[in-house]
């Protein structure tokens, strides 16, 4: 077998090699999940405006009802209005068994208008832009994202880092200095390299300077299969669906309780220009799976989501009016959820104003009123208790803001 064949066997694996020091298992404390919505979701139709009339008006055919209109029954009794949250907020009905539960317990916030200062509008612009983390004026290094700044100040420090990206390619968020394992979660037990290929690549490399990262990176990985085979076998029977992002999120569960602290996934399917629906119909039915998911993460977690930090993030909201096609286009400010245990939730957070035409962004969009830097600054302050100078190094340049979310 030659050298490059060797390569490209590696560079199939669903984990990536990692660093002894990241692959440990991580210090009794906070577990912090980012859940990155690609695709711009429509955050109005997510937290609904409920006391704003220019919502209705803007919306003839995909507003979500207010709680009080009535609403016609859904199938398991359920109704299509909005669930109260306060008396200007309601929460989309598809939620009302997965996540407004957690709401009822305090363990989930929503921050809404924010976002970035990013105005091109384009998806893949606006979500480096997120994931980097770096001022727009000047160059910015594509190697170095925000996740990976933040790993890389733990480790440098007393706290334990254990990141993992359950991605199939290593996402901006946690490039950087620091080695970061990815796995796909789908490729679960089929892994690119099998015993055999594993047992020659390890032969080779033996007695060589990367014998031991060879062997580490391939004992991680059987490791990770071990742990989930009680659990996929269970859903063989039944026990949870086999299709769905749920999951996916009880096997993220799994690995975060046991193994990992910081952890990165996204889920596309969000950008809605057509058709998109209201009550029902195509975001209700994204917004139903991904409220499960997140739902299930929680119940796995166990007792480990005590102590655990869910933050949900888009890279930008939709135009506020719906359009010709019956969706929604690329807009600007969003709204963010952070759910856990431990979060101090129930409530909106952050800067709002009302919701009208003469607070819409370029008479368009949700305005950013809660920088997302600033956002994670001040989360980030509070379950690390970093010093201003680590602040800096992962936000540079940004004041942290305090939302007292944990």
């Amino acid at each position: 077998m030659h050298r490059r064949d060797v390569l490209k066997l590696l560079a199939a694996t669903p984990l990536g090699l990692s660093s002894t020091r990241l692959l440990a298992a991580p210090q009794a404390g906070c577990r912090l999940l980012v859940v990155f919505m690609r695709g711009g979701y429509d955050c109005a139709n997510l937290l609904v405006p409920i006391s704003s009339s220019f919502y209705y008006e803007s919306r003839p055919t995909i507003a979500i009802a207010r709680p009080e209109a009535g609403g016609s029954a859904a199938p398991g009794g359920a109704t299509n209005t909005a669930l109260t949250l306060d008396a200007n907020w309601g929460l989309h009905p598809a939620l009302r068994d997965s996540l407004y539960p957690l709401w009822q317990k305090g363990q989930l916030a929503f921050v809404p208008f924010a976002g970035t200062d990013d105005l091109t509008r384009s998806h893949f612009e606006t979500q480096d832009t997120v994931e980097l983390g770096q001022p727009l004026e000047g160059s910015r290094d594509f190697r170095s994202g925000f996740l990976n700044r933040l790993v890389t100040v733990l480790a440098s420090g007393s706290g334990a880092s254990a990141p993992i990206a359950f991605t199939d390619q290593l996402p901006i968020i946690l490039r950087g200095s620091s080695e970061v394992p990815n796995m796909a979660l789908k490729t679960i037990g089929k892994p690119g390299v099998d015993q055999r290929q594993g047992n020659i690549i390890a032969a080779m490399y033996r007695n060589t300077p990367l014998a031991a990262p060879v062997t580490e990176g391939f004992g991680t990985r059987d490791d990770i299969v071990r742990t989930l085979n009680d659990e996929m076998d269970k859903a063989s029977r039944n026990a949870v669906s086999a299709h769905g992002f749920e999951l996916e999120a009880r096997r993220v569960a799994r690995l975060m309780k046991e193994r990992y602290n910081v952890g990165f996934v996204d889920i596309g399917g969000w950008d809605t220009h057509v058709n998109e629906g209201g009550a029902t119909g195509y975001l209700a039915n994204r917004l139903d799976e991904f409220g499960r998911g997140l739902a299930g993460f929680a119940d796995e977690m166990g007792t480990s989501w005590n102590q655990t930090v869910v933050v949900v993030v888009s890279e930008f909201g939709r135009t506020f009016r719906e359009n010709g096609n019956r969706g929604t286009d690329h807009g600007h400010g969003t709204v963010y959820w952070v759910l856990g245990g431990a979060v101090a939730g129930g409530r909106i957070a952050g800067e709002q104003v009302a919701v009208g035409s003469p607070t819409l962004f370029q008479n368009r969009d949700y305005p950013v009123l809660n920088e997302y830097r600033a956002l994670f600054g001040g989360l980030f302050n509070r379950l690390y208790g970093l010093s201003p100078g680590d602040l800096a190094r992962v936000f540079a340049g940004v004041k942290p803001r305090d939302l007292a979310l944990v």
